[in-house]
């Protein structure tokens, strides 16, 4: 569409935001009364992370806030989306509450508040509690729902009061697959479809029960959860390559999305998962829990880095891999497919990141289309950025092709809004530099670069603002008028 719209600017009341999870940022893995989380664990078995890197120290946000704050208040920012550590508020998954670290994030939501940046949580971001994953295999039992409401109820009535933008889940998709199909997250298991497909059922009911906890708490909060989309766009003219689109859509888009905002899975991906033995199993009244919650989602979070091609996949094709690239050496990850159905080759017209990942900025505004065409929900971009290798030179740090990147980004989701979408939000990944989970330290997302290297005792720790930082706060001052120019 080509709709003219005289107003440059974004909505007077967008959220300009940036993001971060207490995992890869904050440290004190081991303070203040914290358990351990499968993530703490994980880590420690050799070869799963890049040079062995861990979240022990992180970047230190637990111990930084108020520089990182001020940091962020001087930027303009509106809004910052961050996660609660479950093993900092029950450091056994439940029991006993550990105050010290609700007394941190009381610190952290205030001090938010106080520079008139709004809170935005999430709940969980894949950090679980090892206690539960010992004591009944964690997200592979039904037991994890009560458990997880039980946690996610506790953050409402204790932060609710202050906090009114919350995301359940971040990025089921991806911490399901990962753990259950391409054994690169915790717990570590391969092609185990079934369970796979079962732990997301398990994931969905923890969602719709904590969305309708913190509705009967606080009906006026504004809830959804975070979705990893990388819309896919046909191979070819080729009738099979628009059916290995549909295809795709339904078993690696739509299956999540489709629970979130209307409570129910798509019925042709049910079918074929039933065809192969590999459905859910569901308990009676999980189909009213999952519609009800539904009608009371705000908005759809959506977590954008790239898209992806659909092209049709014989039988005999190729299957899913973990042989990813979390080098940063451009060529090293390898097709990913569902044989019989689709594959995902490269896409020959677009750019990638050192690491594989397509450079699509109109795939933003595809996906802000898709969405509002489908669900007609409100959007909170809950991710969007680059990953890249940055250097400090001379006490600064020049990154131009971030700003290339967020600008090209920025100007799509414009266009989608000027087209109809109602986006809340805009948060960038990230806001300091973090530990990129498998990647290690070397892959940097943030606007403020943070001086530590791969080993935990080197590095100051120093936040210096890079250049796209600076671009970020006139972004945010001009409202976003100035794009373009």
């Amino acid at each position: 569409m080509l709709i003219k719209d005289t107003n440059k600017e974004f909505p007077k009341d967008f959220l300009w935001g940036s993001a971060s999870a207490a995992y890869q940022v904050e440290g004190a893995w081991d303070e203040d009364g914290k358990g351990r989380s499968v993530w703490d664990e994980f880590v420690r078995i050799p070869g799963k992370t890049f040079k062995a890197t861990t979240g022990d120290k992180a970047v230190d946000h637990y111990h930084r806030f108020e520089e990182d704050v001020a940091l962020m208040k001087e930027m303009g920012l509106k809004t910052y989306r961050f996660s609660i550590a479950w093993t900092r508020i029950f450091p056994n998954g439940k029991g006993e509450v550990n105050e010290e670290g609700i007394a941190f994030y009381d610190r952290l939501i205030n001090e938010l508040i106080n520079n008139d940046i709004t809170p935005m949580i999430t709940v969980f971001h894949w950090d679980l509690p090892q206690a539960l994953q010992d004591e009944y295999n964690g997200w592979e039992s039904r037991k994890i729902v009560d458990d997880f409401v039980n946690y996610a109820s506790m953050l409402f009535s204790r932060f609710g009061d202050r906090v009114k933008h919350w995301i359940i889940l971040n990025e089921q998709n991806v911490f399901t697959s990962h753990g259950w199909l391409m054994g690169m997250h915790p717990p570590g298991k391969v092609q185990d479809m079934k369970m796979f497909y079962q732990v997301n059922h398990h994931a969905f009911m923890a969602h719709a029960k904590s969305v309708l906890a913190l509705k009967a708490l606080w009906p006026d909060a504004l809830v959804g959860s975070s979705f990893a989309f990388g819309p896919a766009y046909a191979k070819s003219e080729k009738p099979e390559d628009a059916m290995a689109k549909m295809d795709y859509d339904d078993l690696q888009s739509y299956y999540w999305m489709d629970v979130y905002a209307y409570g129910r899975y798509p019925r042709a991906a049910l079918a074929q998962l039933k065809s192969m033995n590999v459905a859910p199993h569901f308990e009676a009244g999980d189909e009213e829990i999952l519609k009800l919650a539904a009608q009371n989602i705000d908005f759809m979070g959506v977590n954008y880095y790239q898209t992806t091609v659909a092209e049709y996949n014989p039988v005999d094709g190729v299957g899913m891999s973990n042989k990813v690239n979390t080098t940063g050496k451009k060529g090293t990850s390898e097709v990913q497919g569902m044989p019989g159905l689709y594959k995902n080759p490269k896409n020959e017209f677009l750019k990638t990141t050192d690491w594989d990942w397509t450079i699509d900025p109109e795939g933003l505004r595809f996906a802000c289309r898709d969405i509002t065409s489908r669900y007609d929900l409100p959007i909170v971009i809950s991710e969007n950025g680059l990953g890249a290798f940055d250097h400090l030179e001379n006490g600064k740090v020049h990154d131009p092709y971030r700003i290339e990147y967020l600008k090209a980004h920025l100007i799509e989701l414009k266009k989608a809004i000027d087209e109809g979408c109602r986006v809340l939000a805009y948060c960038t990944w990230s806001f300091t530099d973090l530990l990129s989970w498998l990647n290690g330290y070397q892959k940097r997302y943030g606007f403020v670069f943070v001086d530590r290297e791969e080993d935990e005792e080197s590095g100051t720790l120093n936040r210096i603002p890079k250049d796209s930082f600076y671009w970020y706060q006139y972004t945010i001052k001009t409202n976003g008028a100035e794009l373009e120019e």
